[in-house]
């Protein structure tokens, strides 16, 4: 039973690159825990999956910061990030089988955090899709263990407009699961498909109170850069706020 666990606070694995605060690529980056702490300095990374300046999103929007999950691909950088999605797992206290990662970027989020788990003494086991159906082989779209009548969490890395966990829980739905949770690295807690209100909250409107997690939110990283002194930063961060996040959120 996961409730039974004792676990502390989740975390906040945040890699940072300060490259566009100087002009110059310093790749000087850092994994920061909640509280902030000078500890965290040892999970450095030698590249930043947070980034500041203008980029343009698959929404057509054009935010002033870009979380790259596929940038953490080193030993210390997934370690951190396999116990701060457990930390989250475990505290949400659900009780499920599977964890799904779905294609790409969550597949290595369900692999490294299954270990994690295990480490924990928590047994579950992991499964994943494809993009395409493999016509060779086992063929399908879906690897690892049935979900077929199976409680399952959903483990990915960004929630923008939420159109791709929306497709995950289509997928596990179709395989015979149920999800009973959802845990996401950076909630950038945007106004929802649904336009009321968060993705965040529209997704527990179908899957019920407290059933969508995130390590990291965007007002995580506004609190964070006020108390970095980084002026610059949180004014555009503020402004992006001001046009898209649900205001009764901050």
């Amino acid at each position: 039973m996961l409730g039974s666990l004792s676990v502390k606070k989740p975390g906040i694995f945040l890699a940072r690159d300060t490259s566009l605060e100087s002009g110059e690529p310093l790749n000087q980056n850092v994994v920061v825990t909640e509280p902030i702490s000078k500890d965290s300095h040892r999970y450095s990374t030698e590249v930043g999956a947070l980034k500041f300046g203008s980029f343009t999103l698959k929404s057509g929007r054009q935010s002033p910061y870009f979380f790259n999950n596929g940038l953490l691909s080193t030993g210390p950088a997934l370690s951190a990030l396999a116990t701060s999605l457990s930390d989250t797992i475990v505290h949400a206290g659900w009780d499920f089988d599977v964890l799904f990662g779905p294609a790409y970027k969550g597949i290595s989020l369900a692999a490294v955090a299954v270990v994690e788990l295990s480490r924990r003494g928590v047994d579950v086991g992991m499964a994943y899709d494809r993009k395409e159906a493999k016509d060779h082989g086992e063929g399908g779209v879906l690897v690892g263990v049935p979900m077929k009548g199976k409680r399952v969490v959903i483990v990915d890395d960004v929630m923008t407009s939420g159109k791709a966990i929306r497709g995950a829980l289509d997928r596990v739905r179709e395989a015979g699961g149920t999800v009973v949770g959802v845990v996401q690295i950076l909630d950038r807690e945007e106004i929802g498909q649904e336009g009321q209100g968060s993705t965040a909250q529209e997704l527990e409107s179908m899957l019920g109170v407290g059933s969508v997690k995130a390590i990291l939110r965007m007002r995580d990283l506004m609190d964070w850069l006020e108390q970095e002194g980084k002026t610059d930063l949180l004014a555009t961060m503020k402004d992006y706020w001001e046009k898209y996040a649900v205001k009764e959120k901050k």
